[in-house]
């Protein structure tokens, strides 16, 4: 599957743009602040309804005007489609495929399989767990419609549970159902993600040896707050009068961690930032022919200013790596069009190179 025309307008700095793409690589290069990285966040749009960057739909809109258009023509195998997405301030986002409205945004999501590599994702060696929780959902979501719908339901029965846990007469009876309603759906959320961790493993590390320059050995282990998969209602039971305390569920999947080591050690702690860069890399390419296996075609894959602190022989084996017939189609921004171009001289890629003005 691949793009090869986007359309935008009122779309961050872009009033209008048209750009067609050939099904191999695609460099967009400019400026820090020309708008590379808002022509990928377009390309995000049409596969997740969203920004990658800013979840705000309004803040996404040109300034001074009233609406946002995006619409991406896809060709995979003899199908050719389009999908259209707008957002009118004060007003409801649409999103649809040819000239069909979706009903709920999630059913589109893994339609257009779609991976993004960016400078946020130190973000995963450096942030939050939420931020590598929300890794996990984004990428077996993709694949996976029942995961996608136990997480729903299960955020819906989060909400209500916390809401009653505020409550200064908690109502014992409500508890132990909305209790039971997060024990079935996060059995079933955990028990996919822990799947999903030991099948990306080897991916993960035959991407690290292509890549990376160390011997280090990368890894990845699953931190679970309710223990093993038959442990959730009891985990939620013996959690009980703490959250009253707190007013707050302090176990479950959304309080899970991934953790991410170098040598058995926390990357964040021991990882030197080529190192960091490579893991991330590894990481998102795994990602990449995981999800290649799992839906039968190859993601889009978008990579954002990643040449930032990777040293030239990683670079080059990157280019490598995603210029090979078994890739699809790849979007790269950059700063340097020197590099750029070098880079296309030795390794000749079927490419398409857009220069992006200074705004």
């Amino acid at each position: 599957m691949y793009l090869s025309r986007l359309t935008l307008a009122s779309f961050k700095n872009y009033r209008e743009a048209e750009l067609t793409f050939c099904p191999k690589l695609n460099c967009f290069v400019g400026d820090n602040g020309s708008g590379k990285t808002n022509l990928l966040d377009a390309i995000h749009y049409l596969s997740f309804s969203k920004s990658y960057f800013n979840p705000t739909d309004a803040q996404n809109i040109r300034h001074g005007d009233d609406f946002f258009a995006i619409h991406g023509t896809y060709h995979h195998a003899d199908d050719t489609f389009q999908v259209h997405c707008t957002f009118r301030r004060g007003g409801r986002k649409v999103l649809k495929i040819d000239q069909k409205e979706y009903d709920r945004f999630s059913e589109h999501i893994g339609r257009i399989p779609l991976i993004m590599i960016a400078p946020q994702d130190q973000e995963l060696v450096y942030g939050t767990a939420e931020y590598r929780r929300r890794f996990l959902d984004s990428v077996i979501a993709q694949f996976s419609h029942a995961y996608l719908d136990h997480l729903i339901a299960y955020n819906h029965a989060l909400g209500q549970r916390n809401h009653l846990l505020k409550q200064q007469l908690i109502d014992a009876a409500l508890l132990d159902i909305l209790d039971t309603q997060l024990a079935e759906r996060g059995t079933a959320i955990l028990r996919e993600r822990l799947a999903f961790i030991e099948a990306l493993q080897p991916y993960f590390q035959k991407y690290f040896n292509d890549i990376a320059e160390e011997a280090e050995k990368p890894g990845m282990q699953y931190r679970s707050t309710v223990g093993d998969l038959d442990n959730y209602k009891a985990a939620l039971a013996a959690a009980a009068e703490k959250d009253r305390i707190l007013q707050y569920t302090s176990v479950g999947i959304h309080r899970d961690d991934l953790h991410l080591t170098l040598d058995g050690y926390a990357l964040k702690k021991v990882g030197s930032q080529g190192q960091q860069k490579s893991f991330l890399l590894s990481l998102r390419l795994a990602q990449w022919e995981y999800m290649t296996e799992q839906k039968g075609l190859n993601p889009i894959l978008l990579l954002d200013d990643v040449f930032d602190k990777l040293d030239k022989n990683r670079v080059y084996k990157l280019l490598k790596v995603v210029g090979e017939d078994n890739f699809g189609q790849v979007f790269i921004s950059d700063t340097d069009p020197t590099r750029v171009a070098k880079i296309f001289e030795l390794h000749p890629i079927e490419h398409r190179l857009f220069t992006v003005p200074a705004i």
